[in-house]
Order: C-alpha cells, then structure tokens, then sequence
C-alpha cells in the first residue's frame, strides 16, 4: 500500500478560470468607463467655485478629463504589450539580431524598437547587450532610437488622443529616423568612442533560445505584472504631463503659443526641439502636452519635433548612455537624431 503525502498548506493563487473570465471583464469596465470621462469631468469641474469657460475652468476640466483618461489608455496598453513580451523577450530580440545582415538590420531594429514595450530605461542595457553580442553598433543605435520614440504606448496613447491618421504618420517617421539615424551612425565608424569596457566585453555567441512553455494564463499573469509595475512607476510622469498640459490649455495665451510653435515661423522647430530636450518625460507624460499644444493651435510639425525630442533626446537618457559612450559620441548621436527631427518637424508643417 502507497502513501501518499499531504500537503496541508498548498500554492493558493487566482484560479486560470477567474484569468479568463477577469480580463475580458476588466476590459469591458475600462471602455465603459472611458466613454464615461467627459460628463464626469464636466460634473467635478462644476463643484468648483469657478466659471466654466474661464481660464481655471478650462484647466479643471481638462486634468479631471484627461488623468483618467490617459491612465486607462496607459493600463489597456502595457496589459497588451505585457503579455506580447511573454512571446518576444529581451534575449529572443538578441536572437533574431544577432544573425542577421547588417542591410537588413536597420530596419529589423527599428522594427523591433516599434514592436517591443522598452522604455529608454531598458534600452541602455539591451544596447550594452547588442553590442556585446557582436552585433553592428549601427544597428543597436536603430533600436535605441526606435524603442523610446515609436514605442507601443507612445503610440496607443497618440492613436488614442489625436487619432490615427497622425499616429500612423508619427510611426512612419520614427522609423524612417531610427533606421537611417542607424545606417548613418554605423557607416561612420564610431566603435572607437565606446566607453573602453564596453570595447573589452566579450562578444559571446547568441544561439537559439529554447522556447518558454508558457500557458495563457502565464502570459496574462506577466501582462497584470507589467501593468502594475510599468503603471506604478510612471503615473507621476503622467499627472505632472497632465497638469503642464492643463496650465497651457487653461492658461497660456494662444497668441503666444501660435507665435512660439506656428507653421509660419522657420524658426519655431528648432526652438521647440531645444525647448524639449530638458523636458524629461515618457510617452505617457507628453501626450498632454501634445494635445495641448495642438489644441492652442500649434502646427502639427512643430509639435511632433518637440514630441520627438522629449522622448528620444531627454537629458536624463544622455546621462545614462554616458557610462556607455563617449562624449564625442553622445554628441554625434544627438547631431544625427537632432537632424532627423528637424527634417520631420519641417515637413509636417509643410505638407499639412
């Protein structure tokens, strides 16, 4: 006769059948809720002792409207890009590079940047990764530039607030910029200004990563995972962004913010990219101000060159990528992204 051990305090955990029914549930709330925002921002800003069409008014509504709003837009995308990173990993992004041409790298990179959920945060380590892995330094430079710029999030939010017609532009010159800011970066040459230790890594060989078995359950368990930790530590990005975007909308005279950002002035692009750089935020962050600034009437080139250069040319990123690369560089880096943008930013505000 067997014995059979007990376990009298087994793994507790949420059932798989509570996963499959809890998140259609949960996303069925959020689009009600969503469809929700405007009333509800129009009922609090009413509470408060001021004119509706004010100045302070205008600015009420717009953060009471906008904080949820970007939040459940913010939680739906990571959830999704989540569980898509249970299928495309860090090392498995490594993989797929590693053996490839290098012509076909470029786009490839930019590709994987516009697919993958890393923030800058986690692109400095998988640059140091690529690099590592013998891949051409042209190639990572694609994906560094790619990963924070055009972004899953920074471009669901965008879809979500300005529609799709400029997120899908906003894609396609962000990918334009980050592959040939990548096949310009590495037809120069520039090995020699990596910082000496990440010379002296050694290039160990990437092969086939073994396939995880992972059920949905698992999957959707990391997507609830990334939410709680890539939500938990961007919300304050997002009501900081929201309140800039608040005191513009409510506050800063149109007039001003035509003359600083309108199509008319040659000079507003290059301003407006100067004027991001130190504005350090995450897509999440910027989109307030975006719809802000196009709200006031900003031209739409001018606005994206500011989008652009908060998210893919922040001061606090630089800083980061100076335990990686030299100055020299830095420098040529931001000259190559710093063009591409201008170049952008001048033909929206040509062509619309």
């Amino acid at each position: 006769m067997t014995i059979e051990t007990y376990d009298p305090a087994p793994p507790r955990g949420t059932p798989d059948w509570l996963w499959y029914l809890g998140v259609p549930t949960a996303a069925v709330a959020l689009y009600l809720v969503y469809g929700q925002l405007i009333p509800f921002s129009e009922w609090v800003t009413s509470l408060f002792p001021v004119a509706r069409d004010s100045h302070t008014g205008e600015a009420i509504a717009f953060f009471v409207y906008d904080v949820p709003k970007v939040l459940l837009l913010l939680t739906g995308i990571v959830f999704v890009t989540g569980v898509l990173r249970s299928w495309f990993s860090p090392e498995k992004t490594r993989a797929i590079l590693a053996g490839k041409r290098e012509i076909w790298g470029y786009p490839l990179a930019s590709l994987l940047g516009v697919l993958t959920p890393f923030c800058s945060c986690s692109s400095v380590p998988l640059f140091i990764g690529f690099v590592s892995a013998g891949i051409p330094l042209g190639v990572t430079f694609s994906f560094l530039i790619a990963g924070p710029m055009v972004g899953p999030v920074g471009l669901g939010l965008l879809y979500g607030l300005v529609g799709w017609q400029i997120a899908t532009l906003y894609l396609v010159f962000g990918f334009t910029i980050a592959t040939v800011a990548g096949f310009v970066l590495g037809r120069m040459g520039l090995e020699r200004h990596l910082q000496d230790w990440v010379r002296e890594l050694n290039a160990g060989p990437v092969g086939d990563l073994p396939e995880e078995q992972l059920t949905l359950v698992d999957r959707l368990k990391i997507g609830a995972e990334q939410v709680r930790e890539i939500v938990g530590k961007v919300w304050i990005w997002v009501l900081v962004g929201i309140g800039i975007g608040a005191a513009i909308h409510g506050y800063v005279p149109e007039a001003m913010m035509l003359q600083i950002m309108g199509g008319e002035a040659w000079w507003s692009v290059p301003v407006a990219v100067a004027v991001g750089v130190p504005m350090y935020t995450n897509a999440a962050g910027v989109i307030p101000i975006v719809e802000a600034l196009l709200g006031k009437g900003a031209a739409l080139g001018t606005t994206l060159a500011f989008m652009m250069s908060v998210i893919a040319l922040s001061l606090p990123e630089m800083i980061i990528l100076k335990q990686v690369l030299k100055l020299r560089l830095i420098a040529i880096f931001i000259a190559v992204v710093a063009g591409g943008i201008l170049a952008t930013g001048f033909l929206f505000n040509a062509i619309l």
